[in-house]
């Protein structure tokens, strides 16, 4: 898999103590709309998916992952897009950094969305998916991050710069799928623990 883009948010500490954590994310095109989630909370866009459970496969993370979030039932994983790092400032008093790596996915859904069943943090969030026009998701990032409040969470970076990439490569993929990217790892390591340096 290739490293797309790594992020260092401001007040990341450096130190020794880490917590790393892996993510998988899915890229979804479907009629020239990609499938995303809005958060009504922060009014942003963003590639469904999360984090890994300890010792889990990677592609049934995705997929769990999928169903979760947008009630996608039937989803096909064609191929690895690349991974994005992020450096970003520990919410937890025992680390200084989270390592955040996110693994992009190129999936594709079959049939109509079923009702998704989001955690009580994505409920109350107001987290939907929706299918959206790729520049119009991006445009609309774009400008959330300029009127950021201080409340927002950071990872609206990571999420419209890989709506950038995307956007780059949408026609490639659009006319590829499903012979994209490159094989998928299924087995990721390190998943949630500590790294010292």
């Amino acid at each position: 898999m290739t490293l797309l883009h790594t992020i260092v948010h401001p007040g990341v500490a450096v130190g020794t103590r880490i917590m790393e954590r892996h993510a998988v994310r899915a890229v979804i095109v479907r009629d020239g709309r990609l499938l995303l989630l809005h958060t009504r909370r922060y009014d942003d866009y963003s590639f469904p998916g999360g984090g890994l459970d300890l010792g889990e496969d990677a592609i049934d993370g995705l997929r769990r992952e999928l169903m979760e979030e947008t009630g996608a039932r039937t989803i096909t994983v064609h191929g690895c897009l690349g991974y994005l790092d992020e450096h970003r400032p520990s919410r937890d008093a025992n680390y200084d950094v989270l390592f955040m790596r996110s693994h992009f996915y190129v999936c594709s859904v079959e049939g109509e969305l079923e009702a998704a069943v989001p955690e009580d943090y994505e409920l109350a969030n107001g987290m939907v998916p929706v299918w959206i026009a790729l520049e119009q998701a991006l445009v609309h990032n774009r400008g959330v991050l300029r009127k950021r409040p201080a409340s927002m969470g950071i990872s609206i970076e990571r999420e419209t710069w890989m709506l950038q990439y995307v956007s780059s490569k949408l026609a490639e993929l659009e006319q590829t799928v499903p012979h994209v990217g490159n094989p998928c790892p299924t087995a990721l390591t390190s998943v949630s623990h500590l790294r010292r340096r």
